[in-house]
């Protein structure tokens, strides 16, 4: 995926993940933002433990919530392919920045 959008399409991509599933009050992916708007995600299935064991994966500095910062560290970090080209994408990242 990164590939093919390159660095700034992929974390306007990341940033996009981020909005579906915030709580448009609070700002940021609570547990009960995750569960009422996976679906949105194709994750409709996703049960209750799986969404508190989630959010604790990505849950950075221990508040129980994921700000988008999280969010898109724990999205690279769960996709592989990503890892993989990791280098490649902070390069490209930081020649942008």
């Amino acid at each position: 995926m990164f590939e093919k959008l390159g660095a700034e399409g992929f974390m306007k991509e990341l940033c996009n993940g981020f909005q579906l599933l915030v709580d448009g009050d609070k700002g940021v992916i609570t547990f009960e933002s995750l569960k009422r708007n996976s679906a949105l995600l194709g994750l409709q299935d996703m049960n209750d433990k799986e969404a508190i064991c989630m959010l604790r994966e990505g849950d950075l500095d221990g508040d129980g919530i994921l700000n988008e910062m999280e969010f898109c560290t724990l999205m690279l970090r769960l996709s592989p392919e990503l890892m993989n080209s990791s280098r490649k994408f902070l390069v490209e990242a930081i020649v942008n920045f």
